[in-house]
């Protein structure tokens, strides 16, 4: 029996992209919409969840939110651009519009000693902290954390551009790992995968 990632896809143009990447790491995954049932994600047993980006406002689409058993599954989870939104929403944080859309090429200073991104940089400034290039597409952001999480990533226009609570392995980054773009996206996403959520590794497609 194979150990399974479940990624659940809130309209994402990148979603297809995340299983792609998990696969090159010979993880196996699905992808699902993310209004599957409570009993769906129950009975998938995954060792990790990811949720995906989408093109909707956390605080217009009530509906559009992932589903109790995420929460109550006791994997690691990863939420990505809107992901992260949800996440930080459902657990007690905060989102807010911006009239500065961000897109395209960003570098974020990694904050804080996080497993995601423990070793993994493009480079370090003069003060030694560690920098990623990476991609961004939003124009929410998360302004206020919640509960028991800490900043792992920050930008001057994204000050919250990643966030992580790692007693409970929930993960959340602003900018997208999956494409190549985010120069250690792979990285990440092996990191989340095989270190975090413990898949082995041992499927090929």
């Amino acid at each position: 029996m194979h150990d399974k990632i479940l990624i659940l896809d809130f309209g994402a143009q990148y979603s297809q992209l995340i299983a792609r990447r998990l696969r090159e790491e010979h993880v196996y995954c699905e992808l699902h919409p993310f209004d599957v049932g409570d009993d769906f994600i129950r009975a998938f047993a995954p060792r990790g969840i990811v949720l995906s980006g989408g093109p909707n406002s956390v605080y217009d689409a009530n509906d559009f939110r992932a589903p109790q058993a995420v929460w109550d599954s006791k994997v690691p989870v990863l939420g990505i651009c809107y992901g992260m939104q949800t996440m930080a929403q459902q657990l007690g944080g905060r989102v807010e519009g911006s009239n500065l859309r961000e897109f395209g090429y960003a570098e974020v200073r990694a904050r804080g000693h996080s497993k995601l991104f423990d070793g993994i940089q493009d480079r370090t400034n003069a003060e030694g902290h560690g920098l990623l290039d990476v991609w961004m597409s939003h124009g929410d952001k998360v302004v206020e954390l919640p509960d028991g999480f800490k900043l792992i990533a920050s930008n001057a226009s994204c000050p919250i551009a990643g966030m992580a609570d790692e007693s409970r392995q929930y993960y959340g980054v602003q900018f997208h790992p999956e494409v190549t773009h985010t120069h250690q996206g792979q990285a990440i996403l092996r990191r989340f995968a095989r270190d975090i959520c413990g898949c082995g590794g041992d499927w090929n497609m």
